[in-house]
């Protein structure tokens, strides 16, 4: 996992949070997407390309902030 340490915690959020919340209006593509495969109707290729290209950016901000917690909590403890 040290490719993701490498990446950078501010320019990760500058990219996954916008692509996250796009467009603002009706509704974010991530939320509409996650919603579709929750309801097993996600199954046209645009839709699942779609959830790609909203997920992946998150997803790898979310991995980095619990990454990031768990090496505090870890160096916290040998303290």
């Amino acid at each position: 996992m040290k490719w993701l340490d490498r990446l950078p915690l501010l320019t990760l959020a500058i990219i996954a949070i916008p692509l996250a919340l796009a467009p603002f209006t009706p509704e974010p593509h991530l939320w509409q997407k996650l919603k579709l495969l929750v309801n097993g109707e996600l199954t046209q290729a645009i839709d699942i390309l779609d959830l790609l290209l909203h997920g992946t950016p998150a997803t790898l901000l979310l991995l980095k902030l619990l990454r990031l917690a768990s090496h505090r909590h870890t160096s916290a403890h040998n303290e």
